[in-house]
């Protein structure tokens, strides 16, 4: 199946979504690259940028059921297709 690369944006401004949010990103382990995350105290949020190489069902996926938590925002952007 052809893969995408994207980095997904993340927003979390309630910390009790965290265990929640690293419960979906461990069961989406193998098609993360990378993250990074920010956490910004001024104005009580985490940005957090994950580096996904998968299909795209499974990036919108991802994005989806992080999306849905409490206190949390997620936006994928894709890489130009091959």
């Amino acid at each position: 199946m052809e893969t995408r690369i994207a980095a997904i944006s993340i927003l979390v401004s309630d910390a009790s979504a965290v265990e929640q949010l690293n419960a979906i990103l461990h069961t989406y382990s193998d098609c993360i690259i990378g993250r990074m995350g920010i956490p910004y105290r001024k104005r009580n949020v985490n940005i957090i940028c994950l580096a996904v190489d998968a299909p795209v069902e499974t990036i919108n996926g991802l994005t989806g059921k992080i999306g849905r938590l409490d206190g949390v925002t997620a936006r994928a952007t894709y890489s130009a297709q091959d």
